[in-house]
């Protein structure tokens, strides 16, 4: 789901890619139980079981399990526009209270029996860490509004079940598209020049200078290459060989080299990890005890995203501390309950594997020695690397990211290096030729691109099991994303890193695959209209996906120019001046500010820039980085017993960094 929320970092999402009970008690984790519901107007939507549910007139009301987050349905007769439908919904949702004021009204692609479709975000202070947001709907002249309102801790946590109420609502009697039992064509010379274009077209218009592209019909490879250029102002191109980064693409990578080793016998998906690595340890002995091999990676733990930890950390850290961090993290849901990311425990994956295949090596060079290996030489992934040096040479695409007037600029690499000492979970190097040797092992289900076998089929399908729900006819399984689109089941995984976004797409049943990765924040954007005209081309679908890449562009251009308004550059003067030159977080790292060319500058680990300043609604002021792609860190400006602070908040922890005088 879209929550939108004026303070949450973007950073947080740009740095990658998860139980009380007994391990006897557990082994795999169980659906989310869901029930079917409807409002008045007749619309329905799927929603957890788990929430309590009440109704009166319009309004239908799910509450979480914690009972500070709100989403509220609400039917609207007439309204002349989305706005208005919004602020009635808030009228006969809340009717004694004033409806917040509204920070930006964005639209959004009709579809899914809807003429009409808006996002809406409303002003909130960091200090309320609040999440307040509205999606508003309209079939013919009626409008369904579903309203957010409440923790934006539990909103991370409650991502899934947010993300399940806002996939399945849809207006009374509508019938989604299927493409159920139909045979999809084949990938034709006129169907891959549609679907090249169409990655062309909407590069363009989303600023995306460019993408590498791969497509697998019948298991075969039967076109590669790329559309624009490596860097902005080079007239280098594109092409199947070029090197970018493919972030948590690694993940299914790590666990595929798990599954090697259960293949030899030196692991068991349900061991308990302490009998393998002995010196594993969470923050809690219970949650320690109970961690199973396969718990590493089902992002089903309990342990809530914590990226900041190492993406605010100095430079240098060893590979083991992502087993240090681990150590220091507890779970804020029971094993088995909740879709909850955690890069670290799947970096935990990684090295345990290169532990047990090199258990005298040191963890980084074990993991590396034993992907090439296992990995990467078997499937003749030829130019995929953990080694950043090496990628940075001959024929790899720069990343690229807006500035705070919405242009797009070349960017520095260094931003990305934080995933070095955490690399099973989004350190890797790849080209869409590689790529594509990767999506057709999973579609041979263990076959490596010369026939010979790489990996059991059984251990391989072990990583697509369905564990914890994600959304609407989507689970993650173990490093790996299976969902039924449009009554097709689809085996996904996607990548994020600063200026840089991929994703891969199988389709068993059709025996096709594809690969795109772009080089910009904003090829983001790309990814779900591109998998849409993958469809539309294989099964005749209706052609919504060019619409949908439209409507986002327009989108982004909005939120871009909005947030420009918001922010002060150069920084307010009374606030840069009263700034200390240092500040610390025990465990986390050091915040410095500094002076270049005239010019403020903040750096906090790996995030470094000029500063902005915001001012906020309740009078507060944070400062925000403003380099070219890694706007949004955000640190609110305070004081504690005399000391002056600055306060960084992560999806569910929060980080104080106090002056050193």
């Amino acid at each position: 789901m879209k929550v939108t929320q004026k303070r949450k970092s973007r950073i947080a999402s740009l740095a990658l890619s998860l139980m009380g009970g007994t391990a006897v008690l557990f082994m795999q984790a169980p659906a989310q139980a869901e029930v079917q519901g409807s409002d008045v107007s007749g619309a329905i939507y799927s929603a957890p079981e788990d929430w309590t549910k009440s109704a009166q007139g319009p309004v239908t009301v799910f509450v979480s399990p914690e009972k500070d987050l709100t989403l509220a349905i609400v039917n609207i007769d007439s309204a002349p526009d989305a706005r208005a439908a919004a602020a009635k919904a808030w009228a006969a949702y809340k009717p004694a209270t004033d409806e917040r004021a509204v920070r930006l009204v964005t639209p959004g692609a009709a579809g899914d029996g809807w003429d009409e479709r808006a996002h809406i975000s409303y002003e909130t202070s960091p200090t309320e860490k609040m999440v307040v947001s509205a999606l508003v709907m309209r079939k013919d002249s009626e409008w369904t509004v579903m309203i957010t309102d409440g923790a934006d801790t539990t909103a991370n946590k409650r991502y899934a079940a947010l993300s399940i109420m806002e996939q399945s609502l849809r207006p009374a009697g509508y019938k989604p598209e299927t493409f159920a039992g139909k045979t999809a064509h084949r990938l034709t010379p006129e169907r891959i020049e549609a679907l090249r274009q169409f990655v062309a077209d909407s590069a363009r218009t989303l600023d995306v200078p460019g993408v590498g592209i791969a497509l697998i019909d019948q298991g075969k490879v039967v076109w590669e290459g790329g559309v624009g250029v490596r860097a902005l102002g080079s007239p280098e191109p594109v092409d199947e060989h070029t090197k970018f980064m493919v972030a948590s693409n690694t993940k299914g990578m790590a666990t595929l080299l798990l599954s090697t080793l259960a293949d030899d016998g030196m692991l068991d998906w349900d061991t308990p990890l302490t009998s393998l690595y002995p010196s594993f340890r969470l923050g809690s002995d219970e949650t320690t005890k109970s961690t199973l091999v396969r718990h590493l990676v089902c992002a089903c733990t309990g342990l809530p995203r914590r990226d900041y930890a190492f993406v605010l950390a100095d430079a240098g850290a060893p590979a083991t501390d992502t087993f240090r961090q681990l150590a220091e993290s507890y779970t804020t849901s029971d094993f088995g309950e909740l879709f909850q990311y955690n890069n670290l425990m799947a970096s935990a994956a990684g090295y345990l594997g290169g532990s047990l295949a090199y258990p005298d090596m040191e963890l980084g060079a074990a993991f590396d020695r034993a992907m090439d290996e296992r990995v990467f030489e078997p499937l003749a992934m030829v130019d995929t690397t953990f080694d950043f040096d090496a990628a940075m040479t001959g024929n790899w695409a720069r990343p690229h990211g807006l500035d705070v007037d919405g242009q797009v600029h070349v960017i520095s690499n260094d931003f990305n290096r934080t995933v070095e000492p955490h690399r099973p979970a989004g350190g890797v190097w790849s080209t869409a030729a590689d790529m594509a040797h990767y999506v057709q092992l999973e579609l041979s289900k263990g076959l490596g691109p010369d026939g010979k076998r790489v990996v059991s089929e059984e251990n391989l399908l072990e990583r697509r099991k369905r564990g914890v729900p994600v959304g609407e006819n989507s689970w993650y399984g173990m490093g790996l994303f299976e969902k039924i689109s449009w009554g097709i089941p689809v085996v996904t995984h996607g990548g994020t890193l600063l200026g840089y976004r991929s994703n891969f797409f199988a389709l068993p049943e059709a025996n096709i695959g594809a690969v795109i990765l772009t080089n910009a924040d904003s090829g983001a954007a790309m990814i779900d209209p591109f998998f849409r005209r993958l469809m539309e081309v294989l099964y005749d679908g209706k052609p919504e996906a060019a619409s949908e890449i439209a409507v986002i562009g327009e989108r982004i251009k909005t939120q871009t120019a909005k947030r420009r308004t918001e922010l002060a550059l150069p920084g307010d003067p009374d606030v840069l001046d009263n700034l200390a030159s240092k500040y610390v977080s025990p465990g986390i790292g050091s915040i410095t500010i500094s002076e270049r060319d005239g010019t403020k500058w903040m750096k906090g680990g790996f995030i470094e820039g000029p500063i902005a300043t915001e001012a906020n609604p309740d009078g507060s002021v944070s400062l925000v980085s403003a380099a070219p792609g890694a706007i949004g860190l955000s640190a609110l400006v305070g004081e504690t017993d005399g000391a002056r602070t600055l306060t960084v908040r992560d999806a569910q922890d929060e980080y104080v960094y106090t002056e050193v005088r």
